[in-house]
C-alpha cells in the first residue's frame, strides 16, 4: 500500500473514532426545506410500518433519512437471495436473518438515538392493538397477498385516528393514496366488507383501487411470467424507490401539516417509463361504476371467481 494511502486510511479511521452522533448536525442539510422547529417536530412522530419487504424497508429508510426516529416495524420473514433485486437491507450477510433485526441494526447505525420497536412475529390479529399504541401514522408495507391482515389493521388505525399512507410500486413508477381518519376509510374505499369475497377478489380490488389507470400494464413485455393467482407479479427496484420517495414526501407533509395532500377517494399515479402523471378521483371508491367495470374485467381475464 502506498504511504500516502495508508495515511489517508488512518485519518479516516481517526475521524470515525472521534466523531460522535449529533441529531441536529446529521439532518442539518434538511434545513431550508424544513425550519429547525419542524425538524424537531418530526423527530417526535411515531411511524408504524407493517412489512419490511419490497417497499416497507425502503419506506423505513427514507423516513429515517428525513429525521423521523420513532418507529414500530413488523415482519416475520427472513432475507433470501430472491429479495436482492429490490429489498433494502438484502445482502449475502443478511441471508437467513430476520428482516426486522437487520433493518433495526442498519437504522441504529444511521441514527443511534432512534427508538425502534420490532415485531418479529409480523402483524397478527392478536397484536394489532399493541402495534398501533401511540402511533401517529401507519405506512403500508404489507405484502399484496396479506389481505386478511391489511383490512383489520387499517380499519383499526382509522378508528384510532391514525393516518394510513399507501404507495405501491407499479412498474417503473408508483401510485399513492392517503386515508384520513375523518374522511373515507381504507375499507370503504376498497369495498372489502362484502361477505364471501374470495382472497383473489380482495387482491384485485386493492390493485384496481390503488391504480385505476393501470399505466404500468402498457409495457408488460413477458406476460408468461405474470400469474396473479399464484402470486407471481413482477417488481422493479425503480418502482420501489419511486414508492418510497412519494410516500416519505407525503408523510412529511402530514407531519408538518403543510402542503397539499390528496385524501381518498383521490390519489395520484406517476410512471417514469411513460413520462406520465395522472391524478384520479373515484367517488364511492371501488363502488364507482368505472371501478366495478375494471374489477370485473380483471376477474374475467384471470378466470377468477369473485365470491365463494
Amino acid at each position: 500500500m502506498p504511504h500516502n494511502e495508508g495515511m489517508k486510511n488512518n485519518s479516516l479511521a481517526n475521524n470515525q473514532a472521534t466523531e460522535t452522533f449529533d441529531y441536529n448536525k446529521a439532518f442539518s442539510r434538511n434545513l431550508g426545506y424544513l425550519r429547525p422547529e419542524e425538524q424537531s417536530l418530526i423527530s417526535k412522530f411515531c411511524i408504524a410500518i407493517p412489512g419490511m419487504g419490497g417497499v416497507g424497508g425502503h419506506n423505513f429508510h427514507a423516513l429515517l433519512r428525513l429525521g423521523f426516529r420513532k418507529f414500530k416495524i413488523a415482519d416475520l420473514d427472513q432475507f433470501g437471495v430472491e429479495n436482492f433485486n429490490r429489498q433494502f437491507g438484502s445482502s449475502m450477510s443478511a441471508v437467513g436473518r430476520d428482516k426486522v433485526e437487520v433493518l433495526r441494526e442498519i437504522a441504529l447505525d444511521i441514527n443511534p438515538e432512534a427508538s425502534i420497536e420490532v415485531f418479529p412475529e409480523g402483524i397478527t390479529t392478536d397484536n394489532i392493538e399493541s402495534f398501533l399504541v401511540d402511533v401517529d401514522i401507519v405506512v403500508d408495507g404489507l405484502d399484496l397477498y396479506a389481505s386478511e391482515l391489511r383490512t383489520p389493521l387499517y380499519q383499526r388505525a382509522y378508528e384510532r385516528n391514525c393516518y394510513v399512507v399507501s404507495a405501491g410500486p407499479f412498474g417503473m413508477g408508483t401510485s399513492v393514496m392517503v386515508f384520513h381518519p375523518g374522511k373515507m376509510s381504507f375499507t370503504d374505499y376498497f369495498d372489502l366488507e362484502k361477505p364471501g369475497l374470495t382472497k383473489e377478489a380482495q387482491i384485485v380490488r386493492f390493485l384496481v383501487g390503488m391504480s385505476p389507470w393501470m399505466l404500468h400494464t402498457k409495457y408488460v413485455t413477458f406476460p408468461e411470467a405474470v400469474d396473479l393467482i399464484k402470486g407471481r407479479l413482477p417488481s422493479l427496484h425503480c418502482g420501489v424507490y419511486s414508492a418510497s420517495a412519494a410516500l416519505s414526501a407525503t408523510v412529511l407533509k402530514l407531519a408538518l401539516n403543510r402542503g397539499e395532500v390528496l385524501f381518498a377517494p383521490r390519489g395520484m399515479q406517476t410512471d417514469f417509463y411513460l413520462n406520465k402523471q395522472k391524478k384520479f378521483w373515484r367517488p364511492w371508491g371501488n363502488r364507482n361504476f368505472i371501478q366495478r367495470f375494471m374489477i370485473k374485467r380483471i376477474m374475467k381475464m384471470f378466470e377468477m371467481k369473485e365470491f365463494y
